[in-house]
Parts: structure tokens; C-alpha cells; sequence
């Protein structure tokens, strides 16, 4: 259980850490201010402010992270009236600090009972200085100056020429693709690794590798490492897949085998071993693809393993919207859970390709045009192309609103349909 839960944390932490990089990255070349870059999730434990103008922070739970950009849906600086804060004037008289948290102490700060402000556009903030009511005092804000929050965070203001919406609509569309497309590179790059640990690619022909142990049907027939077989039971295999079909139905069957050994070919007669697999009987004999062990096709099998089961997870989504919907073709927090415990019985490989597999899953669910999600945004960023002009703020945010509702209503169900599903029955 300990080795799942730690490895659940690994896996989350990798895959949302990297998808959000991608949108800091691209949103920091963009001219846009990341004011926070968190790594976990929940309270803070402690952080650090970059010469960038961003925030980095560790918080308590160790699942996740996220990026606050600035001008975001779920980015405000809003100063209700009548919340006392310190302000620290720096040169020219102007605020360089807002401290607004009581778990923060600023020396030389000004007391003011809040009374408007404007962080924004003009960069003007007022209010009863010392709790004198009789005179409201105007402080002008430096464009690069830091609010403490509530929390205890300090972060840098938010300014309208640095917020998201101040970019180029290239620049916005790209920093929006870039959190899917790191998880597409994460894939690749899990899928090569996989390859080495492995020592080679799978090649996909009838060439076998035999399994080195006693009681190999294999072994004990005769068959040796990179003999190809032909035939099994009359049947040709010209691939491991036609292999692997052939030989399934075969479970505790006498079944001939032709194989080719160094140009020659030999009949052989064995029995595949009948091993229960998702509730059926199935035969096995104890051999392996042949793997290739040049380093060409291990770079290469990053791209073709992640073209394959992009392939194959399209054709899943296909055939959930085309009639065939189930909360059980879909998986939360949960069913991740569940499955890392399987994961790592097959040691490294089996994580790395469980990671390779929800990278996948994350970057394609993410690219679905649904409010909310990266899909969704990058939806109104063409929108916005065609119209030439973007939607109204109120338009956008009752768009996001929807998605946001959809997706916290569909989270629920798939929460406690895996609950059921891995828990209960």
C-alpha cells in the first residue's frame, strides 16, 4: 500500500507538474505575468518569489500544482472596502507592498482601513490612514509592487498590460496548447525510457524470445530465442499478433508449431498452458516479442508507441460518443489509484508505462472543447480569429461557469462510480 501510494503521488505530481510548466513557460515568453507556480495543492507550507515577479510555492498536499496567471478566470486582487491593511511606501512615495494577511508583519507599514483601490489600470489604492475617518488618503501603487494575502502569500500585483488578455491572440492560443502538448512529450519521452529499461523495441513479428525458466512450454518443445514461427495449428503467423491470437484458443490443446531456425524449418508439437486472464481461460507457451535493440528504434519507438495509443484512446472516445456511453469507460482519482496499485507489480516498466498512458489521457481530455478546459479555451481563442474580436467578459465567464458545473457534476458520478466499482463489489 505504501509503495502504491507513493508512487500515485510520483505519477499525478510528473504529469500535472509538467502540463502546467507548459503553460508557464509559454505564458512567461508571451509578456504575461505567472504570478504563482505551486507545486501540490491546500494550504502553503513555504515560498519563495523569483526576480521573475513570480511566486513559488510548496503547499501540504503533495498531488498536483497548478499556475495563477495573471488577468485568469481565477486570478483578483480585489480589496473589498473596509479591510485594514499595512502599506509600505518605497522611493517616489509609492506602495511597494499590500499586506493584507495578519500572519504577516510589515515594519514601517502604514495602517489604512481600505476604502477603494484600483490595481489594475491606474494603480491607485485609498482608505483612513491610522483611523482617522476625517480624511481619505490616495497612495499611488508601483506597477511592480506585491499584495500579502490572506494566507500569508505574497504575490506581485496584477497590472492590466501584463495580464492574460493583453497578449497576443497567438501568444494566448499557445500558452493555452502548451500544458497538452508537454504531456504529448511526456509521453514520448516515458515511451523511450521504457525502451531502454526494457534493453530493446518489441518488433512485432512471428521472431520470439523464450522465456528462461523450467517450465517454459517453449523451452521444454524445443524452441529457442529469435526463432520465428511460422505456423501454429495449421495456421499462419506472420506477426505477433496473428501469434498471439493462434495461440490463445489453444489452452491445454496439443497444438503443432512449424518453426524456422537459421533458414530451416521444423515441426514441433506442445501444449499451451491454459492461465486465467480478465475471467477467461487462455493458452500460453512461455514466449516474449523479440525485442530490437538498436538505439534508432528506441528513440523511434517514443513517437510510435505514442501515435498508437493515441490512436487507439481517439477510437475509445469515438465509440463512448457514437451510443456505447458508460461511467465505467471513464476513471477519476480513484480508478488512477487503483490502477497504480496494478502498475507497480510489473516494476519500472509497468509505472513508466502508466505514466506514458495517463500523459496521453491527460493531454487528449484536456484538448476536448469543453468550457473550462484547455480544449474549451482554445475553442474561444478561434472564436475570437473569426469574430475578430473576443467575446464579452460576462459571455465568457457564463461559458466557463457551465463547463466548470459539467465537469465538477461529472467528477462526482466518476468518483463514486469507481468507488463502487473498485471498493465495494
Amino acid at each position: 500500500m505504501i509503495t502504491t501510494i507513493i508512487t500515485f503521488i510520483i505519477v499525478f505530481g510528473i504529469l500535472v507538474i509538467v502540463h502546467e510548466f507548459g503553460h508557464f513557460y509559454f505564458a512567461k515568453r508571451g509578456g504575461i505575468l505567472v504570478r504563482e507556480f505551486s507545486i501540490g495543492m491546500g494550504p502553503k507550507l513555504f515560498y519563495r518569489r523569483g526576480k521573475d515577479g513570480t511566486t513559488y510555492t510548496v503547499r501540504l498536499l503533495p498531488v498536483g500544482g497548478y499556475v495563477r496567471m495573471a488577468g485568469a478566470e481565477d486570478d483578483e486582487d480585489e480589496i473589498k472596502p473596509g479591510t485594514p491593511v499595512s502599506l509600505y511606501l518605497g522611493k517616489d512615495d509609492q506602495v511597494e507592498r499590500i499586506n493584507a494577511s495578519k500572519k504577516s508583519t510589515l515594519f514601517n507599514g502604514i495602517p489604512v482601513e481600505i476604502t477603494g483601490s484600483d490595481l489594475e489600470e491606474e494603480l491607485w489604492i485609498e482608505g483612513y490612514e491610522n483611523g482617522d475617518e476625517s480624511e481619505v488618503k490616495r497612495y499611488p501603487v508601483a506597477h511592480n509592487a506585491t499584495i500579502i494575502e490572506t494566507d500569508g502569500t505574497e504575490l506581485q500585483i496584477a497590472p492590466k498590460d501584463v495580464q492574460f488578455q493583453s497578449a497576443s491572440l497567438g501568444r494566448r492560443l499557445m500558452t493555452n496548447f502548451a500544458g497538452p502538448m508537454n504531456n504529448i512529450i511526456l509521453a514520448i519521452v516515458t515511451f523511450m525510457l521504457m525502451s531502454f529499461v526494457q534493453g530493446g523495441v518489441a518488433m512485432g513479428t512471428n521472431q520470439v524470445q523464450v522465456a528462461n525458466s523450467p517450465v517454459s512450454v517453449a523451452k521444454k518443445a524445443g524452441i529457442q530465442t529469435n526463432d520465428k514461427i511460422l505456423s501454429v495449428n495449421g495456421q499462419q503467423t506472420k506477426d505477433w499478433t496473428s501469434l498471439s491470437t493462434a495461440i490463445q484458443p489453444r489452452a491445454n490443446k496439443a497444438t503443432k508449431v512449424v518453426i524456422q531456425r537459421d533458414g530451416a524449418k521444423k515441426t514441433l508439437t506442445l501444449t499451451p498452458k491454459g492461465e486465467k486472464s480478465n475471467g477467461k481461460t487462455v493458452g500460453m507457451i512461455g514466449i516474449t516479442q523479440a525485442q530490437n535493440k538498436h538505439i534508432g528504434p528506441i528513440l523511434l519507438s517514443g513517437f510510435t508507441q505514442t501515435w498508437t495509443m493515441t490512436k487507439a484512446l481517439f477510437g475509445a472516445l469515438w465509440s463512448m460518443v457514437s451510443g456505447h456511453f458508460s461511467l465505467n469507460d471513464l476513471g477519476g482519482p480513484v480508478a488512477i489509484f487503483a490502477t497504480t496499485s496494478q502498475a507497480t507489480q510489473f516494476g519500472l516498466v509497468g509505472v513508466l508505462n502508466f505514466l506514458a498512458f495517463l500523459s496521453i489521457n491527460l493531454a487528449i481530455v484536456n484538448l476536448l472543447p469543453i468550457p473550462a478546459l484547455d480544449g474549451g479555451k482554445i475553442l474561444l481563442n478561434f472564436i475570437e480569429a473569426i469574430r475578430r474580436k473576443p467575446l464579452s467578459e460576462n459571455v465568457e465567464a457564463g461559458i466557463t461557469l457551465v463547463g466548470v458545473g459539467f465537469l465538477v457534476i461529472l467528477m462526482l458520478l466518476v468518483t463514486w462510480n469507481d468507488i463502487e466499482r473498485y471498493f465495494i463489489h
